[in-house]
């Protein structure tokens, strides 16, 4: 969210590395010479991967911290648009660098690690379902997972998971990250020399998407949860600030005009999603206003939601600075760490989720045990980072890694 970065000298402390109108002649920075990572990337990356995770929970004390109760997006616009922003950032100078085929030979073997990644978490997390449905006796965990076909015909539903159209409940992430990381490669070639060309026709495909209902098709009914024809708006918005978008959006973002349309605007979201927790004020709500909201489609990023994610982003960039001390506190560094290893720590949290559940379900317990079923995930995926990043410091100190690190958009934070 943070990471509409680089809107000005005062809010980032230094200018944007690409700009639109003279895409080659200003050549990034070279990690030799590039100074500190940009912290906010990985602190809000971070708790992304935090908010995924209590809100895949049953309900509880935390839950009600995380941003989803308080306006129309939730961490999933946050977690998109990093991943659009820092791929940009990262396989951008790698592009302007190396070539086209370089670059794009680079984000294929992420796209690949990714679903490899997918493949082996929706192997563990099978397992860990139909275990605990065998061993309890209880086919309702199978059913509420989303994992009965599978159970039913195994051999259709392996394959069909590994083209991505079988998902179980809460792997929808790393599919919807798959599709959009493949056609990185085009985007970041006409961002690089026509940005606002790039980023109009993804608003135009974003359109289609709205008027034709553009979808994909998933596995045994339906259609993917998150619609990869819309959220591709949200990842090449990112990408488009990453590469100097942001900058010249600096004057705007600094308007006080700005400021207070974005809180009027998280003002009023708030006011509406009271409605949804205290069912007795939804009678403030005039009609002819709730009929061109609802519904507000998460599946097709609903034009609601995006906004709201812009309002939360322009008031985080404008009042959270680069500079800012609270970034190298001691007590942030689990979620910048978190952040810094998200492709691990979302696949922990998502296996970590149903655990928790079935420790809830399995055992009664009241608000106390919920928090503490929270706390311990979070610690745990705390614990996870913490150990991800040591072992990257040895290796470093080893020398297994060559003398150019081939970085990757996940690790890579928008470092420079």
């Amino acid at each position: 969210m943070a990471s509409v970065a680089q809107v000005n000298d005062a809010s980032l402390g230094r200018p944007a590395q690409h700009d639109e109108a003279t895409p080659k002649q200003a050549k990034p920075k070279s990690r030799s010479s590039a100074g500190e990572r940009e912290l906010r990337l990985d602190l809000f990356r971070g708790i992304a991967l935090w908010l995924i995770f209590i809100d895949h929970l049953p309900t509880n004390i935390l839950t009600w911290f995380t941003i989803r109760n308080y306006g129309f997006s939730d961490a999933t616009e946050i977690f998109i648009f990093i991943s659009g922003y820092t791929a940009a950032f990262v396989y951008g100078r790698a592009m302007h660098d190396r070539g086209f085929v370089v670059a794009s030979a680079r984000i294929l073997k992420r796209v690949w690690q990714i679903y490899v990644a997918h493949v082996f978490l929706f192997t563990i997390y099978l397992a860990e379902i139909a275990y605990v449905a065998t061993r309890f006796d209880n086919p309702l965990y199978a059913e509420e997972m989303g994992i009965l076909d599978f159970l039913k015909q195994p051999d259709v539903t392996i394959v069909q998971a590994l083209i991505l159209k079988f998902r179980p409940v809460n792997m929808d992430v790393l599919p919807l990250y798959i599709v959009l990381m493949i056609f990185l490669p085009p985007i970041l070639w006409l961002m690089q020399r026509k940005a606002d060309v790039a980023l109009a026709l993804s608003v135009a495909l974003y359109a289609f998407t709205w008027q034709y209902d553009l979808t994909l098709p998933a596995y045994p009914g339906g259609v993917w949860f998150f619609n990869p024809f819309a959220w591709q708006l949200l990842f090449v918005f990112g990408a488009w600030c990453a590469l100097g978008g942001a900058k010249r959006m600096a004057s705007v973002l600094s308007s006080p005009a700005t400021l207070w349309i974005s809180i009027a605007y998280l003002l009023f979201a708030f006011a509406v999603t009271l409605t949804w927790h205290i069912p007795q004020l939804s009678h403030f709500m005039p009609r002819a206003l709730e009929q061109w909201m609802y519904p507000i489609n998460k599946t097709d990023l609903d034009v609601l939601r995006f906004a709201h994610f812009l309002a939360l982003a322009a008031i985080t960039v404008r009042f959270l600075h680069k500079d800012w001390p609270g970034l190298k506190s001691v007590w942030l560094r689990p979620l910048i760490l978190c952040g810094q290893h998200s492709l691990e720590i979302f696949c922990i949290g998502v296996f970590l989720a149903f655990a928790g559940h079935f420790v809830l379900a399995e055992i009664a317990g009241g608000a106390w045990m919920h928090f503490g079923i929270s706390m311990a995930g979070i610690l745990v995926m705390s614990a996870a980072a913490w150990l991800l990043a040591w072992y990257k410091r040895v290796a470093d100190k080893s020398g297994s890694r060559g003398k150019v690190a081939d970085e990757d958009a996940d690790v890579a934070g928008g470092e420079l």
